[in-house]
């Protein structure tokens, strides 16, 4: 076993573990840690606890330190810097003439390395632009394509719903989205009903997928016969955030449907 503590470098960003080296830190505090990028500072979003070897990636770096205030300022500094080498690359994008979107711009803790990630329909020559940048810059130029999402994440904005989205607010991980998700959830398939701002499927429809399952269970299925205290009848819709059912008192002879609580339903299968 070992212990770790994990650390994120971004709101809502991936968790890495890292060994705390017998140093006291807590969740919330700031650490120095070595990364393959260089030397970042991080904030810790997990306390010391055990993990086996097949929980971290080998060779599990260090803790160097907790950070300082004067880390903390050197790190306020360095989001400054990123707006000012955000509005250079611009110039020298436009420069060279690519056509490529810039999206963030990252400066590694100990400014070993700048990353600039941007997005773009196809492969970009942009072997120049670096020269240019590297130029400019004394430092280490790192230029890194990315994809739709990862750009929702950096961004942020507000999704169909009327909330943050949830990549750049709480989700760490993007997972797998399927349309089949969004049928079990009687969402319309209309692709502008159900896509983020991304343009891909919505991720609230995976990990909100269990919850209907759930609910699904609790409540008889469509066609299902059950009983009521004002008599029998068929389940004809279903309403799972509400958990209501609209059941057919005539067996469809006459629109007579009635809206119930599946709380109020005598006897059906579950």
């Amino acid at each position: 076993m070992y212990t770790v503590i994990g650390v994120s470098f971004k709101k809502a960003g991936k968790i890495y573990y890292f060994d705390p080296d017998g140093i006291e830190v807590s969740e919330g505090d700031y650490v120095i840690v070595e990364t393959a990028r260089g030397v970042e500072i991080g904030e810790v979003v997990i306390g010391k606890k055990e993990v086996t070897e097949d929980d971290i990636v080998s060779p599990l770096k260090k803790v160097i330190r907790k950070s300082t205030m004067k880390d903390r300022a050197r790190d306020e500094r360095n989001r400054e810097l990123e707006d000012e080498a955000f509005d250079i690359c611009l110039e020298k994008i436009d420069d060279h003439g690519l056509p490529m979107n810039l999206i963030d711009v990252e400066y590694t803790f100990d400014h070993n390395k700048i990353l600039f990630y941007f997005t773009a329909d196809g492969r970009v020559d942009f072997r120049e632009l670096v020269k240019d940048l590297a130029r400019v810059f004394k430092t280490r130029i790192e230029l890194r394509q990315i994809g739709v999402r990862d750009e929702a994440k950096m961004i942020g904005g507000l999704g169909p719903c009327g909330m943050p989205t949830c990549c750049s607010r709480f989700l760490r991980d993007f997972d797998p989205i399927s349309i089949k998700m969004a049928k079990k959830q009687n969402l319309s398939l209309n692709p502008s009903k159900i896509s983020g701002l991304c343009g891909r499927l919505m991720c609230c429809l995976k990990y909100e997928a269990e919850t209907y399952e759930e609910i699904k269970e609790e409540m008889p299925d469509i066609g299902e016969k059950v009983e009521m205290h004002v008599g029998s009848g068929k389940v004809t819709r279903r309403n799972l955030i509400k958990k209501t059912v609209k059941v057919d008192l005539n067996d469809g002879e006459e629109n007579d449907e009635v809206e119930v609580d599946v709380e109020d339903l005598e006897d059906y299968d579950t």
